[in-house]
């Protein structure tokens, strides 16, 4: 019995395939943690997402910002463009989203000793914090105001936290951390720009999770959306998973047990 976390599919099913054969994944007693970002740019967004339905308990997801963009393309706000608009086409479209809305922002194992979101958690939140704010955002993609939240959640601004924030400022916020943040300063402030590696930093700004007074200094922390970074976090209890699979790069599974990395190049795809 193992539990395997992996980092951004991004729609790359055929490299998924042969990563789940590589670690002789069995869905009868082995778990799988998918960092977010199961869908978009690359070919077989699909086929994925249908795969990862259809585990049921023994596949765990958190959102990243290519799933909610989607959700956002059913409703219309934005263009659907690539392979997820065979999604948006599909018979079983609607069964597929609503399984996907109902996924959280950030998922926590006590057993594990694990916490995995996509993008990160900023340092001046705790882990009991950060869980009931993705509550707020979750409730909200369960609700009857899911379609004005879509027309609200793109967006750079507010930049930095505050508890006095309401509405879908405050929403918006919530999930720019959880789905979008790479830098932030000590305040929590966030700077959403820069895509380079955690040792490019824009001035002012670090890596989310380089910070020494961080509220989750103590936690284990599992996320993706950083391909730069190609998993480097040069930190014993921060696991960066998205290895750049559709850039061209890799598709990287840890065994959450005993920390063993597992990686496949990616063969079938490569975004130019």
């Amino acid at each position: 019995m193992s539990t395997y976390a992996i980092g951004d599919i991004q729609g790359c099913f055929d490299e998924l395939q042969s990563l789940l054969e590589l670690i002789e994944f069995n869905p009868s007693k082995d778990t799988l943690w998918l960092a977010g970002d199961l869908v978009n740019r690359g070919p077989k967004s699909l086929e994925t997402l249908r795969y990862i339905k259809s585990l049921g308990s023994s596949a765990i997801t958190v959102l990243g910002n290519h799933d909610l963009h989607l959700l956002a393309c059913d409703y219309g706000i934005k263009k659907a463009k690539g392979s997820i608009k065979d999604i948006l086409e599909a018979p079983d479209k609607d069964a597929l989203l609503s399984w996907l809305s109902n996924q959280p922002l950030v998922h926590h194992c006590p057993d594990l000793q694990f916490t995995m979101v996509h993008a990160g958690i900023p340092p001046i939140w705790s882990l009991k914090k950060a869980l009931k704010l993705s509550q707020e955002v979750e409730s909200t993609l369960q609700s009857d105001q899911r379609n004005q939240y879509f027309e609200h959640m793109y967006g750079d601004t507010p930049d930095t936290w505050s508890d006095e924030l309401t509405g879908f400022d405050r929403l918006r916020t919530i999930t720019n951390y959880f789905t979008r943040m790479r830098f932030c300063d000590a305040q929590g402030k966030l700077e959403l720009e820069t895509k380079e590696t955690a040792d490019n930093w824009p001035k002012g700004f670090q890596p989310w999770f380089s910070f020494e007074k961080s509220k989750m200094k103590n936690q284990r922390i599992i996320f993706g959306h950083w391909a730069a970074l190609e998993g480097n976090t040069k930190s014993e209890r921060i696991f960066g998973l998205d290895t750049g699979c559709v850039w061209g790069g890799a598709l990287t599974a840890l065994r959450l047990e005993d920390q063993q990395r597992f990686s496949l190049p990616c063969t079938s795809y490569k975004r130019a």
